[in-house]
């Protein structure tokens, strides 16, 4: 059941949480798996959030504007593109 960490880095960073913890080098990876699984298995699968969001925008009433390429060219300028140009005064 044993393992062998050949990493180096890996190392120092469980001899370092270890440390910080004050509890030897098995019960630090312990803790740290233990804490992933446990944040694993109490994340919102991707398709429940995704869903959501999808909610979220369909409550937004529908504007009945257009976004067209000059729509999306007017938020954009070479002069300054994260600027959209109405916002620019004329030089």
């Amino acid at each position: 059941m044993a393992f062998h960490v050949r990493d180096p880095e890996t190392d120092a960073l469980v001899r370092r949480l270890a440390a910080q913890e004050g509890v030897g080098l098995t019960e630090a990876v312990k803790r740290a798996v233990a804490a992933k699984l446990h944040a694993h298995e109490r994340e919102e699968p991707i398709r429940e959030r995704v869903r959501k969001i999808q909610a979220e925008i369909a409550r937004y009433p529908a504007t009945g504007l257009k976004a067209d390429k000059a729509f999306f060219d007017d938020l954009s300028d070479e002069r300054c593109s994260s600027t959209p140009r109405r916002w620019l005064r004329s030089s």
